[in-house]
Parts: structure tokens; C-alpha cells; sequence
């Protein structure tokens, strides 16, 4: 069993308050996602423990991409497929008690090639879950937030925690995506102020894991790739930048502990502690992963528009870790198996 599995198998089983989902309707969106398609894998996995599966609603715009992504599930009876663009007002699909918006674009190139859609996932998108969740009851609503919101560094601390605000520069085409994750996140107090609707906020860090997609343009996962066919790493900067990331497996069990465990309200910050590294750093490993070298290049204009400008940026987890979630797979291991994960999906096709 690889550690995808093996996590799946712990995280199914965590000590959450499961009570609150069994028996209950889940609305996600963005579920074909990296994150999504986790989550969705865990809630799975434990529904084959208890007697009361929870009835997922998956939402996102491609219904081809999720028959191939949830194929397993498909015909399973707590599991409900809607084809739909989270940026029109959702189509009438009954009551739900809770609700996940992880649908945004989410990595460099979708940045710069539809900056508008960028804003409007993380603004209209959320204003239209938003309002179905009031109208239909539910009991709380997670935003998928981002390390992002915090802008850059203002050189004053060492990690961020969730006070913490840096500065961003809004008139810039990259701003799109942290300006915009922001008003989320402020359109989600609103609705808690004037229609009483309960949220949690899971800032999450950069991610990686074997749910990526192909057209993933972040830098790990174009890493990643590169090792994965044995091929040199190729760096676009000097490598200096410091981030936290974390295994895809601990991210969807912190926006479940978020949602869950959370209080009304609040923000969470969701990074692995053990995995801050710089990019030059990942690259080399990577590289000794795979047996090459690491080369630098230049970025493409259009790829460059689309980067963070941000040099260190790290989350503090603290705060979520009072929850009782902790990261279980740091880098060395989890890049390792993300490589062979993507080694045999080439070997697949």
C-alpha cells in the first residue's frame, strides 16, 4: 500500500466529531481538484466504517475530467456528481448542512491566462455558495483560503500567524488571486453577520500530492514531473524564495478539521512545520530523487507574470494544531512518493 493510501486509511479514521457528517449532505466544490479530490477519497474511505455513510455532493465544470477522477465512486449511491459553474448561481439541488468551496484557480499559468476567472471563483464564486447556504440551511461553511492572503513579508517575523497582513501590491495582474482569496474571505463574515451562516477559514499552504493534475504549473509540481521522467530540474529563479508546503492527505484532513473542529468564524492556518524549504533547496532534491542535475532558466513572459513575488512565506500552524490535526508525511518521504506516484501514471499511459 503507497502512503497516498496508508494516509487515506488514518485520515478516514481520525478522531473527529464524525457524528456531525454521518447521516448528512456535504456540498464540495472544486471537487476534481487536488484538494477536493482528497477530500472526497477520505470521506469515502470512511463511510465504508460506518452505517450512516455522509452523501457527498461534488461539484465542478468538467464532468468528463470527474467520471475518470471519481470513477470508483460514480454509481455509489452517497456519492453525487453536478456539472456546474460556481460563477452563475448554483441550480436548485436540495438542502445541505455543510458546504466546502475549494474551486479556484490555483497555480501560475491559470493566473495569468484568465485573470478574470481567478477573481470571480474566489469572489462571485463564494458570493453564490454563500447564498445557497444561507437559503438552505447550512450549518457551516469552509473556505478554502490561501498562504497568499498574507502578501510579503514584511521582514518581522519568521512564520506567519493568522493576524499577521503583508503587503500587496492590488495593481498588478498577480494580485488577482490574494486580493481576491481576501474579499472571500470577508464576504464570508458578512453572511455570518447578516444572514447567520456559520464559517471556518483553512489558509492553506503550498500543496502537493498525487491528486495534482497534469496541467499543474506551480513550481513543485512542474518539479515533480521533471523528476518523474528523469529529466534535469529546471529552476526559473535563483531558488531563494522560503515556503511551507504540505502532503496533500494532511491538507484535506486540516480543512476537515477546520470545518469541523473549528470555531465560528476563525481562520486557520494549515502548513507541516517540518517542511519549510526554499525552491533551490526542492529542486535539488528532486534532483537527487531522479539522478539529475538542476539547470536555471528563465521563465516565458506569460509564466512570469503569473509568479508570486513573495520570498519567504511561511505559515505558523499553531493554531490548528490546538485542534489536535498534525501533519504525518514530510517532504523527503512524501516527495519520494509523489514521484513513483507519477512515474506510474506515465507507465499507465
Amino acid at each position: 500500500m503507497n502512503i497516498y493510501e496508508t494516509e487515506l486509511a488514518y485520515r478516514a479514521e481520525e478522531p473527529l466529531p464524525w457524528e456531525k457528517l454521518e447521516g448528512r449532505r456535504i456540498l464540495l466544490s472544486g471537487a476534481s481538484g487536488m484538494i477536493g479530490k482528497c477530500i472526497i477519497d477520505i470521506l469515502m474511505r470512511h463511510n465504508a466504517t460506518t452505517e450512516k455513510p455522509i452523501r457527498i455532493l461534488a461539484l465542478s465544470r468538467n464532468e468528463e475530467k470527474a467520471r475518470e477522477r471519481f470513477s470508483a465512486y460514480w454509481d455509489d449511491p452517497s456519492f453525487t456528481y453536478l456539472s456546474c459553474d460556481v460563477n452563475v448561481p448554483l441550480p436548485e439541488c436540495g438542502k445541505v448542512d455543510y458546504m466546502i468551496h475549494a474551486a479556484s484557480n490555483t497555480h501560475p499559468m491559470q493566473y495569468a491566462g484568465d485573470p478574470i476567472g481567478t477573481i470571480t471563483a474566489n469572489v462571485l464564486g463564494t458570493k453564490n455558495l454563500l447564498d445557497y447556504g444561507a437559503c438552505h440551511g447550512a450549518e457551516r461553511f469552509c473556505f478554502c483560503s490561501s498562504v497568499e492572503i498574507y502578501g510579503e513579508n514584511r521582514g518581522d517575523v519568521e512564520k506567519f500567524d493568522e493576524p499577521y497582513m503583508g503587503y500587496i501590491d492590488c495593481n498588478t495582474l498577480r494580485a488577482g488571486y490574494p486580493e481576491s482569496k481576501r474579499v472571500g474571505e470577508t464576504l464570508c463574515n458578512a453572511y455570518r453577520q447578516a444572514k447567520g451562516l456559520s464559517f471556518t477559514v483553512a489558509r492553506l499552504s503550498r500543496v502537493y500530492g498525487p491528486t495534482m493534475l497534469s496541467g499543474d504549473s506551480k513550481a513543485i509540481a512542474q518539479f515533480i514531473r521533471k523528476a518523474a521522467r528523469g529529466e534535469d530540474i529546471v529552476l526559473k529563479s535563483e531558488g531563494n524564495q522560503k515556503f511551507s508546503y504540505t502532503f496533500v492527505t494532511d491538507a484535506a484532513a486540516g480543512v476537515l478539521y477546520t470545518m469541523l473542529s473549528g470555531k465560528d468564524g476563525e481562520a486557520y492556518n494549515v502548513a507541516d512545520g517540518l517542511s519549510d524549504i526554499t525552491l533551490r533547496e526542492l529542486a535539488g532534491h528532486l534532483a537527487d530523487i531522479a539522478g539529475t542535475k538542476v539547470i536555471f532558466e528563465l521563465p516565458g513572459e506569460n509564466e512570469r507574470r503569473g509568479y508570486s513575488t513573495a520570498t519567504k512565506a511561511m505559515l505558523h500552524a499553531g493554531k490548528m494544531e490546538k485542534l489536535g490535526w498534525e501533519a504525518r508525511v514530510h517532504m523527503a518521504e512524501g516527495l519520494a512518493s509523489v514521484v513513483e506516484a507519477c512515474r506510474e501514471t506515465e507507465n499507465e499511459t
